[in-house]
């Protein structure tokens, strides 16, 4: 793809409360990018374009729709990268990535749906491989912060000719911040899926589902999602901890996954991931980590097979609205950090630490999300040669690490031995 295109980055889903947000983030980090703002409702998107500030104010309005697959493919036309915040993926998402893959444009989401992601494989892998597309999902707080920490950590060891990575595990320190509605919609939906279809269900509980193949991969067990354990299991540094499950680890770790298999193996072929959430370290720590284990697990479990005899719709009615979210001050007041540790095949041990103001879900993912939309349009010489549906690390992933300084993302790795 050349850069003759009209835009640089058109936002898709522009109106929405994270859209916003990124559209906001795009006008102060864009510098002079050529921007277009996209959506259903053209008004709409005029008054968002109007709460911008003057940066924004000559981007041009594109209107498109995903039950309208033309409007997509001539917005997908224009541009040499979208940018999508529109979910749940798995109802709205496959016609525009069908019409990046038709054009050749590269493609950034926020998706946490493993069975949208292997859909997209599945129809459109081959066909962006040949028209050069990147169809990169999982741009946000899902899932960056545990691909770029497992990425960093690779070249980390390569730097130091420390062997390969085997035990692998991100334990999420800190998080202050809400769910947001799109997020609730997007599981409500995969649920709704899985109910009824066996095979979704399948899907959903592989370990290695975004393989690109899954007889290639190393036979390293189940690789649990939901356990509890001490964290001095993990490492030495985390002696007095327990952790519980991380309640998006079920998506997180399986872009990891496919990343290393993306990159040929690069991490290991002994690569084992997992992901946790540390609970602490008073006396009632253990029985935390363990009903946040079972409960977890029965969701996923109970919750995928019998969705329809569940109060969905009172889950529906207490949870968040898509389009919606916290107030400024919430958002402002958000932070996390994640720390993954992982061992060498020489034995040498290293910790990632990665870490962001803002409410994860939504502040902190709009300048991700953003990010990756500005890696694709200009640090086209950082990116990976690979075209095709991928992941941020296997895409971009030296790209997003030069890039996160300025953004005021910290990403910092430390030999422990």
């Amino acid at each position: 793809m050349g850069t003759d295109r009209e835009f640089d980055i058109v936002l898709y889903g522009a109106t929405g409360f994270v859209g916003k947000l990124t559209a906001a983030y795009l006008a102060k980090s864009g510098a002079d990018a050529r921007i277009a703002l996209a959506g259903r409702s053209e008004d709409k998107v005029l008054a968002v374009r109007e709460s911008l500030g003057e940066a924004a104010q000559s981007w041009p309005i594109i209107t498109a729709d995903a039950s309208q697959p033309s409007t997509l493919n001539a917005m997908a036309a224009r541009t040499q990268v979208v940018v999508t915040t529109v979910g749940p993926y798995l109802k709205y998402g496959l016609p525009l990535v069908a019409a990046c893959a038709a054009a050749g444009t590269d493609y950034a989401d926020l998706t946490g749906e493993a069975l949208f992601i292997r859909e997209s494989i599945d129809l459109y892998h081959k066909q962006a491989i040949d028209t050069g597309a990147r169809i990169v999902h999982s741009c946000g707080f899902d899932s960056i912060p545990s691909d770029l920490t497992a990425f960093a950590l690779f070249r980390r060891a390569e730097r130091d000719n420390a062997g390969q990575l085997t035990d692998t595990n991100l334990v999420v320190r800190t998080f202050a911040g809400g769910v947001s509605g799109g997020t609730i919609a997007s599981m409500m939906e995969l649920m709704r899926a899985a109910s009824s279809d066996p095979e979704a269900r399948r899907v959903m509980n592989d370990p290695y589902t975004l393989t690109p193949d899954r007889t290639a991969e190393p036979e390293l067990g189940g690789q649990p999602d939901m356990r509890w354990r001490r964290g001095v299991e993990i490492s030495p540094e985390l002696e007095g901890y327990w952790v519980g499950p991380f309640v998006m680890a079920a998506a997180n770790t399986r872009i990891v996954r496919r990343s290393n298999a993306l990159l040929e193996y690069a991490y290991g072929r002994k690569f084992e991931y997992a992901e946790q959430m540390s609970v602490g370290r008073s006396f009632v720590a253990p029985v935390t980590a363990a009903v946040g284990a079972a409960a977890n697990g029965a969701i996923m479990s109970l919750g995928s097979r019998y969705f329809d005899r569940l109060p969905a719709k009172l889950v529906e009615r207490v949870a968040p609205k898509p389009g919606t979210g916290p107030s400024e001050r919430t958002r402002e007041r958000g932070h996390y950090t994640v720390e993954t540790y992982t061992t060498t095949t020489t034995g040498s041990r290293y910790r990632a630490t990665m870490s962001q103001k803002g409410d994860p879900g939504y502040k902190a993912t709009s300048v991700l999300l953003g990010e990756s939309g500005l890696a694709l349009a200009f640090d086209r010489d950082r990116l990976s040669d690979l075209r095709g549906v991928l992941t941020p690390a296997a895409a971009m992933g030296d790209a997003l690490l030069a890039r996160f300084p300025a953004a005021q993302v910290s990403l910092e790795t430390t030999r422990l031995n």
